[in-house]
């Protein structure tokens, strides 16, 4: 069977369900946990995990009693018909509250017994599986085709004048495994501002919150003035816009959950390797090369035929069909 938002929505309006969202409140692991719920026809009720002190400050692997780690306010009932969590501290907490009648679904790897758990979503580079375990080429999220159009209509007359072939660039930060540092800006700053001058493209960017100040300021100084447009992280965000509107993308290759996202959409993708290693990220990206469906930047901005790479809603089709939601 095919699996489509209409798919979804007709076996949600039959018998609508409420879901229990459990993370940290980390921007990747709620759109992820957000993304499933919303593919399977849920209602997500948010409610994010902040652990206490001292146990803050360890791994939640180390946590001796998980309901006793965080504050009260997530973890209190009514719970809602199925908890979804992502992350670490997640699966600690949707292991303890699961009970017969309270299925848990954990995304990405648990680090802990599978078993534990009703459903498992996995990355295909996590490298587990299992009967509980769903794989998936991509991180869960919330890009789809509907949001696409719609972002589209808000977001094509601020764009309007930007010159074609319009590119999104995406840009990250610097985090545990990967740094994006002034001199790695200054060598991007140069090749985008070549694309610009050539016009072989026009140039929209958005930072993120992990960009550091000093290399969005090396972004804006060097293409702002060449009449790209970078957002200045005030006002709504047109990060889905972009996505929506972009002819390609360029994203920093430091987060699983953004290149998914740029997948998700009907253009290119090319990737910015930053120095820096990740087993678990570069395997994911290595993948998407090889998959054909994302190149690694060079300077120079090319076209081939892709199609989207979204397997959210066939996540959100088995969530339904595992725990007999149909």
């Amino acid at each position: 069977m095919s699996v489509t938002s209409s798919t979804i929505e007709a076996a949600s309006a039959v018998q609508p369900r409420v879901a229990r969202i459990l993370c940290t409140d980390l921007a990747g692991l709620r759109a992820q946990a957000l993304g499933l719920a919303e593919a399977a026809g849920l209602r997500p009720t948010f409610h994010a995990l902040q652990p206490h002190f001292p146990w803050s400050r360890l791994s939640p692997s180390l946590w001796p009693r998980p309901l006793a780690a965080v504050q009260q306010e997530a973890i209190t009932p009514p719970f809602g018909d199925v908890l979804i969590g992502a992350g670490g501290a997640a699966a600690r907490v949707c292991a303890a509250l699961r009970s017969p009648a309270l299925p848990a679904v954990i995304i990405q790897h648990p680090r802990m017994a599978l078993s534990k758990f009703d459903l498992v979503l996995a990355a295909r580079h996590d490298g587990i599986s299992g009967p509980n375990v769903i794989v998936t080429r991509t991180a869960l999220h919330r890009v789809t085709p509907a949001r696409l159009n719609a972002e589209r209509a808000i977001w094509t007359p601020v764009f309007a004048a930007l010159p074609r072939p319009l590119v999104a660039v995406l840009i990250g930060g610097s985090n545990g495994r990967y740094r994006l540092e002034t001199d790695f800006a200054a060598r991007l700053a140069e090749q985008l501002a070549g694309l610009i001058k050539s016009g072989q493209a026009g140039i929209m960017l958005t930072p993120s919150r992990r960009t550091a100040p000093a290399v969005i300021e090396i972004l804006r100084g060097r293409l702002a003035p060449l009449g790209a447009y970078i957002w200045d992280m005030q006002g709504d965000n047109p990060y889905f816009g972009m996505l929506a509107c972009a002819d390609a993308i360029i994203a920093t290759a430091d987060s699983v959950s953004m290149v998914s996202e740029a997948v998700a959409t009907a253009v290119p993708v090319y990737l910015l390797r930053l120095p820096g290693r990740s087993a678990r990220i570069g395997a994911f990206m290595d993948a998407l090369v090889a998959d054909g469906r994302v190149r690694d930047f060079t300077g120079r901005l090319g076209m081939w035929p892709v199609e989207p790479m979204d397997d959210t809603p066939m996540a959100g089709f088995e969530l339904r069909r595992r725990l007999g939601f149909e």
